[in-house]
Formats: C-alpha cells, structure tokens, sequence
C-alpha cells in the first residue's frame, strides 16, 4: 500500500509541523471517498518511512485522526477509516438491512423506480446544493419477513458521489452502499407523522388512513450535500428509542 503525497517528501525543516500534514494528507484521503469506510490506513512504519519522521510524529498524527472520529485504532492489526456513526441523541444512520437481520427477521429488498436526470430546482431544493448537476432518484421497498417494512425515497448528488452511477442498486440497497463506500461528516434527522394515502397504503399493504413514522434525512460531507431520503414505516410497527446519560 503506498500514500503518495502531492508536494514529494518532506525536508527537516518541515519537520516541526509534520504530523499536521500527516494528518491533513489522510483527512483528505478520507473526506473525498479516495480511502473508503474500513480501508486500512498504511502502518506507522510505512508512514514513517514515507515521511522520514519518528513514531512519534505518526502516532500523534493518527491520534489526533482517532479524536475526530476519522479513523480507528485496533490493536495490532492498524488503523481503519471508521465506518460512519451519526452521534446523535435521538438516532444513528441505521442499515435496515441489518437492523432486519438483527432482529432476526429475513429481508428483502425491492427497486421500484431508479432514474439518473439533470437536477431540476425541486431536486436542488431538496438537496440544499445550489449548483447540483446530476443527481439519481431512487423508490425502493424493504420488507421483513415478506412484510412491508419501510418505503425508501432517495436523491443522490451525483456530483458530490459520481461513483453512485455505477453502482447497481437493483441488487443493493442505496443505503447500505452508501454507508460502506462515501464517508460523511454531518447527518440531520426529521421525525413526523402523517396518514398514509393511497399510494402510501398500496405499497406498506396497510389502511388508507393509517398512521405512519417519517424519517427525514440529510446527509453532507464538509458541508456539501450528498444524499436526502424519505423513510416511511408503517406506524405501528416501528418505534424509535433514545437512551441518555446524565451530566
């Protein structure tokens, strides 16, 4: 594995600021998707070899990446840009792929509409990105058990993720490959209620009428947009739970 920097190898008298751009070198990697969530970060010694620096240098460098939540440090086998969380008190970005399985239910999965276009002002609107080119929507349905679980409405800028437009989301859920291949600095959630109309019914298999769960999210890395998505669950079959700690 090998880091090329882009001005070649430090000089001694870099040296006293040397673990800032060692830090900022693999910030970057990380922040434009070029490393992906759980790539594994060079070892110290190729770091320090590639740099001509101490351990010293590169372990403060990689600390500082630890404490910004960039990366982990596991024990003998390295470091690892981290998988996104989103630390929040009310909820996390969740793969509902998984959260199924963790429930130990089956899963399914089902792409009903997926369309790449020329971004129109309610796209552009919707993202929060004034100049978004091209963008692709997404409709999919997740179910649990052959049970409707939830409805998924997603744009992506691709712009801010043109890998997007190779990716097969017939197969894989857009949620789940997002969480694996683009890094994000920033999440926002809106949570409300509504009753589902006809469309909403036909596809949740529920009463026109019922109650449903809306989960409003926005996603942004270094405050460029990258995804927004409606989630729709049936309302009683899904709850949200927060647990705090005090002081």
């Amino acid at each position: 594995m090998s880091l090329a920097t882009d001005r070649g190898k430090p000089q001694s008298a870099d040296k006293p600021t040397l673990y800032k751009q060692i830090r900022i070198d693999i910030e970057r990697r990380i922040l434009t998707g070029e490393w992906p969530p759980g790539h594994r970060i060079p070892y110290e010694h190729e770091l320090m070899s590639l740099y001509g620096c101490s351990r010293m240098t590169v372990s403060k460098a990689l600390s500082e990446l630890a404490q910004a939540d960039l990366i982990e440090r596991r024990r003998k086998a390295g470091s690892f840009v981290r998988r996104p969380t989103f630390l929040s008190a009310v909820l996390k970005i969740a793969d509902i792929r998984a959260e199924i399985g963790a429930l130990g239910r089956s899963y399914g999965y089902e792409l009903l509409q997926c369309s790449r276009r020329t971004a129109n002002a309610a796209d552009r609107d919707r993202l929060g990105a004034r100049k978004t080119g091209k963008v692709i929507a997404i409709a999919c349905r997740h179910s649990a058990d052959d049970v409707p679980f939830a409805i998924e409405d997603r744009l992506i800028d691709l712009d801010a993720v043109p890998e997007a437009a190779t990716a097969d989301f017939a197969t894989e859920p857009p949620g789940t490959w997002l969480l694996h291949h683009v890094p994000w600095t920033e999440a926002e959630h809106s949570i409300s209620a509504i009753v589902a109309d006809e469309q909403a019914a036909a596809a949740l298999d529920i009463a026109i009428g019922a109650p449903c769960l809306v989960i409003d999210r926005h996603t942004w890395r270094s405050a460029r947009p990258l995804t927004a998505v409606r989630l729709l669950y049936p309302g009683d079959s899904h709850k949200l739970v927060a647990r705090f700690k005090g002081g």
